[in-house]
C-alpha cells in the first residue's frame, strides 16, 4: 500500500509540474507553466521594420518556420528550440516586441529569447 501511495504521489507531482503554456501567437503548447519565457522590448520603429528584422534574425540563427502576417508573429527554430516573435503597436510610432523561446520538451529558454531580442536590435541598427 505504501508503494502505491508513493507512486500516486509522484505521478500527481509530475502532472502538476507539466501543463500547457500560452504562446505569443495565441496557441497553447504543452510545457512547464509559471516560468518566465518571454522578453519584451519597445522600439521606435514601424511594425513592418520589426517583422523584417525578426525574419532576418531567425533565418540567420536557425530556420524560419512561419510568418503570420495577420497577427505579426514570426516563428522559427533555433537548434531544438522554438522561437516566437510577436510585434504589436504600443502607441503611434512605437512598436512592442515579444520574444518567446521554448525547448522541444516545453521548458522555457529565456536566455535564447534575450539573445534573439539583442540580435533583432542589432539588425535594426544595420538597416538604417
Amino acid at each position: 500500500m505504501k508503494k502505491f501511495l508513493m507512486s500516486l504521489g509522484v505521478m500527481t507531482v509530475a502532472v502538476l509540474l507539466v501543463g500547457c503554456v500560452s504562446t505569443v501567437d495565441g496557441h497553447m503548447k504543452p510545457g512547464v507553466p509559471f516560468v518566465k519565457d518571454t522578453i519584451e522590448a519597445r522600439y521606435q520603429r514601424s511594425i513592418p521594420e520589426l517583422v523584417l528584422a525578426a525574419q532576418k534574425v531567425l533565418s540567420r540563427t536557425g530556420a524560419l518556420v512561419s510568418n503570420d502576417t495577420i497577427n505579426n508573429v514570426v516563428t522559427g527554430r533555433v537548434d531544438t528550440r522554438t522561437v516566437w516573435v510577436k510585434v504589436s503597436e504600443v502607441e503611434p510610432g512605437v512598436s512592442g516586441l515579444s520574444v518567446q523561446a521554448r525547448t522541444r520538451a516545453g521548458a522555457a529558454d529565456v536566455a535564447l529569447a534575450s539573445e534573439i531580442d539583442k540580435q533583432i536590435a542589432l539588425q535594426l541598427t544595420t538597416n538604417q
